[in-house]
């Protein structure tokens, strides 16, 4: 009913103007002066019924979305470029300020004598756009959250699953209102373009003609149907925009690797991703232990770490423990080459590392059950080692890691939860999806900090539970502030 009463407002605003118009029309009593929407509409009837008219609506529409579009295309390579590398953004910044400084005559004038008329509203589009979608972009980019890039680094995150997942959500609010900038400036620019070059067979060249002739009814007609083709080529390009920006699928493994024949039977399905699992869970290093020697770490000439010494047995689990502020969360970092001692060396760290983080480090768009699948990435190769060899498309097998995921995720976490944004779960229930992302990781080494913060006693022996379970002669390493969580997890206490 609300809406109904909405809409029908914004009826009686639009009649209210057209009845302003026309009496001014009136007042005027001169069609050349002002020309009256009765009088605009009869030329824009008049208009439909060329047999060029399509034409012309076409021949603008190709020469400004084209350059729409390529400079959407440079825009966003060229700001990846500049983001990349420093001396990129230095080399870019003088062309990209000419090009949002320079007025549009002038470039429309420089144009027609290099090029002449025929791809004047190409160029005109494309220049106008170029230096605002890099702008953005290169703003989208440098907002990336770092502790997010942190994460795909130390998970072995694919090029191209870091840029879906942690790039593009980034991305997108900036190139969202970029585009709504943009696609009213490319029109309002290419229709110029057009008027001064006098393109042939061109929007601008129509409502040209009628200023020559002092049509000015025609001239509105023009103007109308400029107004509708901007509005819709807007329309579909933002609805476009919008279902990208929407699109939440889940990561797709589907490289040669992952299957060369069948990876499950169809009897015993279940069985065989146990058996996986467990085959994945106990695959141990042939090194026989991790050591710290000497570690020492300092920021801003104060010391946070000191000959700091630890040997961990593979297989073994191990509590770090120590007031806040003693370096322990910088200690796990420069265990997984997040940063580097300034003195010391680590021996032994060969494998793959899965890691709870101090925060939660999830990827907010995107539910439970993808977050845990995107800590996967590593584990592709020795899931397929680990399965059979009877025939199983991708789409098979991926609706088969799912259920596998979902399944262990249940164990720790309401089944309601799973499919919803991270980023709208309670603080221990994303804590408990971070924990899920280590665990099933298929990682040799587990390293977690704090992994435990946020959760109440109930949900924490819980998760000590599943995570003692699925451990099966991994290396644990995780930091505590609490002596009950040594015993969750029968670990030896390291003092830092």
């Amino acid at each position: 009913m609300k809406g109904n009463h909405k809409q029908i407002r914004k009826v009686i605003i639009l009649l209210f103007w057209l009845g302003v118009w026309q009496a001014a029309a009136l007042l005027a009593d001169n069609p050349i002066l002002l020309a009256g929407p009765f009088q605009v509409l009869r030329a824009f009837v008049d208009n439909l019924m060329r047999p060029d008219f399509i034409f012309i609506v076409l021949h603008s529409l190709a020469g400004i979305g084209l350059g729409f579009f390529l400079a959407l295309f440079a825009g966003m390579l060229l700001g990846a470029a500049g983001y990349r590398m420093t001396w990129a953004e230095e080399l870019l910044a003088p062309m990209m300020a000419v090009f949002k400084s320079v007025p549009v005559a002038s470039f429309v004038v420089l144009l027609l004598i290099w090029f002449g008329s025929a791809r004047l509203s190409f160029w005109i589009s494309f220049l106008i756009v170029l230096p605002n979608v890099y702008v953005n972009t290169l703003a989208g980019l440098k907002s990336t959250d770092s502790r997010l890039l942190e994460m795909a680094r130390v998970f072995g995150m694919g090029r191209g699953k870091k840029f879906f997942y942690i790039y593009r959500p980034a991305l997108m609010p900036y190139i969202g209102s970029c585009l709504k900038i943009s696609l009213g400036m490319s029109w309002k620019s290419g229709v110029a373009a057009e008027i001064i070059g006098l393109s042939e067979a061109s929007l601008g060249e129509r409502l040209y003609m009628s200023k020559i002739y002092l049509d000015t009814a025609g001239l509105f007609a023009w103007t109308v149907t400029i107004v509708l083709v901007s509005f819709l080529f807007e329309k579909a390009v933002l609805s476009v925009f919008r279902l990208f920006a929407g699109w939440h699928p889940y990561p797709f493994f589907g490289w040669r690797e992952w299957y060369q024949g069948n990876l499950f039977s169809d009897v015993d399905k279940k069985s065989r991703w146990k058996e996986a699992g467990i085959q994945q869970q106990e695959r141990i290093h042939t090194q026989n232990s991790i050591q710290m020697l000497h570690i020492e770490k300092s920021y801003n000439g104060q010391s946070v770490i000191r000959d700091f010494n630890l040997k961990m047995e593979r297989g073994g689990r191990y509590l770090l423990m120590a007031p806040s502020g003693a370096g322990k969360t910088t200690l796990l970092k420069i265990l997984t080459g997040l940063e580097q001692a300034d003195r010391g060396e680590i021996a032994g760290m060969a494998g793959r590392i899965g890691m709870v983080f101090q925060e939660d480090r999830l990827c907010e768009e995107y539910d439970a059950v993808c977050n845990i699948l995107l800590g996967m990435e590593k584990s592709r190769n020795l899931l397929m080692k680990s399965c059979g060899s009877d025939s199983m498309t991708r789409k098979q097998f991926q609706r088969q890691l799912i259920e596998y995921v979902r399944a262990q995720a249940v164990r720790i976490l309401p089944e309601d939860c799973l499919t919803k944004p991270v980023g709208n779960l309670s603080g221990g229930m994303r804590r408990r999806v971070s924990l899920l992302r280590a665990v099933l990781s298929g990682a040799d080494i587990l390293i977690m900090d704090e992994p435990f913060t946020g959760l109440d006693e109930e949900n924490r022996a819980r998760s000590a539970a599943y995570l003692m379970e699925q451990l099966r002669g991994r290396t644990l390493l995780a930091t505590t502030h609490r002596e009950e969580d040594v015993d969750l997890l029968q670990g030896k206490k390291i003092y830092c």
